[in-house]
């Protein structure tokens, strides 16, 4: 994608770090109301299903995401309203977050009501079917699934990477694979594409699925205990980028 700034009407605002695989979307989202991505209640983009209709990542109409830390470790959390807050996904480190706009502790309205982040996971997990390690290890095999890595660098490096997974970084999960998005990796061929998103431990990859939904993607779902499940089940991992394996 070329470097482009947003602006106050929403365009998309981005700065490529790379391209295929691993390119970064980062947006500043200066002056508008765009959509927060990774938000709790909505997942990444604030698409919607309008009238119960699938929307592409293009047509929002109100730019990418205001996440103002992207590629910096900052995502995967329960990212709630800027409040520093302690992640099931980062070995219980204390992150910021700018995610949520309804105030400490409110995870999104649904229906006009708040609700709380396990309240949340809950009702969004009722809508599909999860699926485990070993399954989904066969699922890729076979050719029936895309694994799509959303952890930030610093944990791949630490920890590894799933051979074959695609690595997409959350904030920019959303434009990658909406098959009708002018940012879509080549993989995103369709809105019939079963997508297996795992984060490190399988909390926010559920919220990016639903949010994978909204934009039609009716078979994405997310690895139940995330990458740490993956490799406590002993499946194949091989190093990240930067991890040393032996005597420096």
């Amino acid at each position: 994608m070329s470097g482009a700034r947003e602006r106050a009407d929403g365009a998309l605002a981005s700065e490529a770090v790379g391209s295929g695989r691993t390119g970064i979307v980062t947006s500043d989202a200066v002056g508008t109301g765009a959509a927060d991505t990774g938000a709790v209640g909505t997942g990444a983009a604030d698409t919607g299903a309008v009238g119960g209709e699938s929307v592409g990542i293009d047509a929002v109409g109100t730019g990418p995401a205001d996440t103002h830390a992207v590629d910096t470790g900052t995502l995967e959390t329960d990212e709630v309203g800027g409040e520093s807050v302690t992640t099931d996904e980062v070995g219980g480190e204390s992150v910021t977050t700018d995610a949520v706009e309804t105030g400490p502790g409110a995870t999104g309205a649904v229906g006009g009501e708040s609700v709380g982040i396990d309240a949340l996971l809950e009702r969004v997990r009722a809508t599909y079917a999860r699926i485990g390690p070993v399954d989904a290890h066969e699922a890729a095999r076979a050719g029936e699934a895309l694994l799509v890595d959303i952890r930030y660098a610093a944990l791949r490096e630490r920890d590894g990477l799933v051979p074959g997974a695609l690595v997409v970084e959350r904030n920019e999960l959303e434009w990658r694979l909406d098959p009708r998005g002018s940012h879509r990796l080549p993989e995103a061929t369709g809105h019939d594409l079963r997508v297996v998103v795992i984060c490190n431990e399988g909390y926010a990859s559920s919220l990016a699925a639903e949010s994978l939904h909204r934009l039609g993607l009716s078979r994405a779902t997310d690895l139940v205990g995330g990458f740490q499940a993956w490799r406590a089940a002993g499946l194949p991992v091989v190093p990240g980028p930067g991890s040393h394996t032996g005597p420096v």
